[in-house]
């Protein structure tokens, strides 16, 4: 019995493990090209290919982690990744309102500060971010305790609002391939933040690994901008035939 368990052990692809990391990384690169030579590079391409982006270098610093290439230590991969995911709030937020046709600055302003001050936190103070390990499954990165929390308020903060944000406007403009982008943006969120708050509720040990655990499920949010907020948005909608994304915000009744 304990060498069939080791044998399934040793064959099973786990969810976040070097293998599934490396792939990650290649879909979101592939998204990142695909949407730069499908749409015009306007703000809203240029956002969503700096998301992609982003997403796809937290998997390759993580990979990096756990393998150990390109001559690049794993501390200094790790800083380049957490500074990427860091990014990803307020260009979520940024492309919302953009999404939105939004011509108020101040919030956008206001997260990109916050942003700029963790990522060079972590990039360039010493104590920021001190070790990182790679459990086979996920990479648990250790911080300075004191800013644990503050960056939890920051990052799930601009999550939420991101969300609420992309849910409220979605309601509230006319222009139907908009609200449509709103709302399969807010699935979006809902995509990767849903399935890693259940993990760390079933599995509380978890929540050491979740930015590792998030950016896993993040591909999904990666699939949505590309497969359609992009496409609703350029009115060139993929997935609408498998995915409701109208239903979101809309009051039951699908954009027209």
């Amino acid at each position: 019995m304990v060498t069939y368990m080791k044998y399934i052990k040793a064959n099973t692809l786990s969810c976040f493990s070097p293998p599934v990391m490396i792939a990650t990384f290649v879909i979101e690169i592939a998204l990142a090209l695909y949407v730069s030579w499908r749409y015009k590079f306007d703000e809203v391409t240029r956002l969503t290919v700096a998301i992609l982006f982003c997403l796809a270098l937290f998997q390759l610093a993580e990979w990096n982690v756990c393998e150990g290439a390109f001559g690049i230590d794993s501390l200094s991969w790790s800083r380049l990744g957490y500074v990427a995911i860091t990014m990803l709030p307020p260009l979520g937020f940024h492309l919302a309102t953009k999404l939105a046709g939004d011509r108020r600055t101040a919030m956008v302003a206001t997260g990109y500060l916050a942003a700029a001050g963790f990522a060079t936190f972590f990039a360039f103070t010493g104590h920021g971010l001190v070790s990182q390990m790679c459990l086979g499954n996920y990479v648990i990165f250790k911080t300075a305790p004191a800013v644990i929390p503050l960056y939890a308020a920051y990052y799930y903060g601009w999550l939420m609002l991101g969300t609420v944000y992309a849910v409220r406007r979605a309601r509230q403009i006319k222009q139907a391939n908009r609200a449509a982008a709103l709302r399969a943006l807010a699935w979006g969120y809902v995509a990767f933040i849903a399935p890693t708050t259940l993990a760390n509720i079933v599995d509380p040990s978890t929540i050491a690994g979740i930015p590792s655990i998030m950016c896993g499920f993040a591909v999904l949010l990666a699939i949505i901008l590309a497969g359609e907020v992009l496409p609703q948005y350029y009115r060139r909608p993929v997935l609408r035939s498998y995915f409701s994304f109208n239903s979101f915000g809309s009051h039951g009744k699908a954009s027209q």
